[in-house]
């Protein structure tokens, strides 16, 4: 079960759109947030936040995206509603990763991955995530510490933003949901260390496997 692991990949945006170039991230980070703004707050309101993010049209879920869009219109909810952003970004992460369990990752490593002890299965996962760390990194450089850990320097979400406390909470929720359905029900991911916080420009995840 580890080989076939170790051969298969996640399903791509079709090649023309997957561009290798800085600046571009996969277009989850807009879509997934969306009907969760507009759940919150409202189409009204959700179009106003388009517009104020300067993004002219959704992303059609077949190419890549400016990061610049994605990182404008995350931090306009950050800005306009700090209380709730955070829980609002986390769904946003788990819809993420609920897009790539049903359209990404092919069933049969699913299966061998849920059957797989969590350190294998964490193993193998990290090194898939690795592989698309253009999906949610865009221009960052995307680091797998171990299989329980991932840096992001230079995370072009956050780029620019300053906070005494870790804000990457789409991308935490991402990696949270992901090892949740393939590695151990009971994990936690929390982000250790943020890129806002210091001048360090890390940002480091790390995922927990809660007891019970």
């Amino acid at each position: 079960m580890a080989a076939a692991i170790s051969r298969w990949k996640m399903s791509r945006l079709p090649a023309d759109a997957r561009l290798d170039a800085p600046g571009l991230i996969g277009p989850n980070a807009i879509l997934q947030l969306l009907p969760v703004v507009e759940q919150a707050y409202g189409a009204g309101r959700a179009g106003a936040m388009l517009k104020r993010a300067r993004i002219a049209a959704v992303p059609d879920g077949e190419h890549m995206i400016p990061e610049g869009d994605a990182a404008r219109l995350h931090r306009l909810l950050r800005v306009q509603d700090p209380e709730r952003a955070p829980g609002l970004a986390a769904e946003a992460g788990r819809r993420t990763a609920d897009y790539i369990l049903a359209h990404r990752i092919p069933k049969f490593p699913q299966m061998v991955l849920k059957l797989l002890p969590a350190p294998l299965a964490a193993r193998g996962l990290s090194r898939a995530i690795a592989r698309h760390a253009w999906t949610f990194a865009g221009s960052g450089s995307f680091r797998v510490v171990d299989p329980w850990t991932f840096e992001i320097a230079h995370n072009p979400m956050i780029s620019g933003e300053h906070s005494n406390l870790p804000i990457c909470h789409w991308h935490a929720a991402v990696f949270e949901r992901l090892y949740q359905a393939l590695v151990c029900r009971r994990s936690m991911c929390v982000e250790t260390q943020c890129g806002a916080q210091d001048d360090s420009d890390i940002c480091r995840f790390e995922i927990f496997r809660n007891a019970g």
